[in-house]
């Protein structure tokens, strides 16, 4: 099984358009093949240190059956669609892609 934790970081003041826009996507996502959760998340202010917020980040918290599957995610015509739709509120994309040690 794989892991991904993706930070977008969004423009100043488009978080809740992003959100909406990833929101309307998650159903094509959650059919495609090997994709077992995939849900857009925001910080939570909890005062647990060494916490760090950002309004302006979305976490994405997805899991895949197999890096393949991930693969085939990045290119499917419903992201690529995703993609051109957020091009302009996104400012940046952190990828972490992990497994189980």
């Amino acid at each position: 099984m794989i892991h991904v934790i993706a930070s977008i970081h969004i423009k100043e003041g488009r978080v809740a358009e992003f959100v909406g826009i990833f929101k309307s996507n998650i159903p094509h996502v959650l059919e495609e093949k090997g994709c077992i959760e995939y849900a857009p998340t925001i910080d939570v202010p909890t005062g647990l240190p060494p916490q760090e917020l950002n309004g302006n980040v979305v976490t994405i918290v997805e899991k895949w059956d197999s890096l393949g599957d991930l693969r085939a995610h990045l290119s499917a015509p419903h992201m690529l669609s995703y993609k051109e739709k957020v091009k302009d509120i996104v400012e940046k994309v952190a990828l972490k892609v992990l497994e189980r040690a």
